[in-house]
């Protein structure tokens, strides 16, 4: 376990309401519409078992180890806060038409959620830096960088769907750290390419 006895963890939800005609979903979806990416602050709260694994476990680094590539120690790198969205999507009311929060499972099981069943995406792999965390896990896995998009969310915390006529708005509006890495296509699943 990850806790010990006298150990707790504290979560929270919450709930909102809002106007039918100012749902965001899958529904308001279409072709050609663009995918509209914000950074991630790091791993947020997805992978901290495999990074156990592979990091700890089997490299057997330590918390407190400098990581050059990091430029900070490892137990720092973990610690970052996740970034929070709230005030991005709330200022892309009216431009955007879905969102994906990008969590466990990555791009390819959490962008479907944003789209209708019989749409999938585009996504262009050179259009944001993998920070290097994500390097430094896959190369510990003896895996390739490209086949963690599947686990974490490598670099991107949430997409925004947009139609077209609005991306750019949606880009300025989203502010640094936001890019358009790709589109919505008519047909079903994530192609990183």
């Amino acid at each position: 376990g990850l806790l010990e006895p006298d150990e707790y963890d504290v979560a929270g939800s919450t709930t909102g309401v809002v106007e039918a005609d100012r749902l965001l979903g899958a529904e308001r979806v279409e072709p050609g519409d663009r995918l509209i990416a914000m950074a991630s602050s790091g791993l947020h709260s997805n992978g901290f078992s495999l990074v156990r694994r592979v990091l700890l476990a089997d490299a057997g680094w330590t918390l407190d180890r400098h990581v050059d590539d990091l430029g900070r120690t490892l137990g720092e790198e973990l610690l970052e806060p996740t970034a929070i969205y709230v005030d991005t999507v709330l200022a892309l009311r009216g431009l955007a038409v879905s969102v994906a929060h990008i969590t466990g499972g990555g791009l390819h099981e959490n962008l479907p959620r944003a789209l209708p069943n019989h749409l999938g995406a585009v996504v262009h792999r050179d259009t944001w830096p993998v920070p290097p965390i994500f390097e430094l896990v896959a190369e510990a896995a003896g895996v390739r960088p490209d086949d963690l998009f599947g686990v974490l969310n490598m670099g991107i915390g949430m997409i925004v769907v947009v139609h077209p006529a609005d991306a750019e708005e949606a880009l300025r509006v989203a502010g640094d750290g936001a890019v358009a890495i790709g589109s919505v296509r008519a047909e079903a699943g994530v192609s990183l390419t």
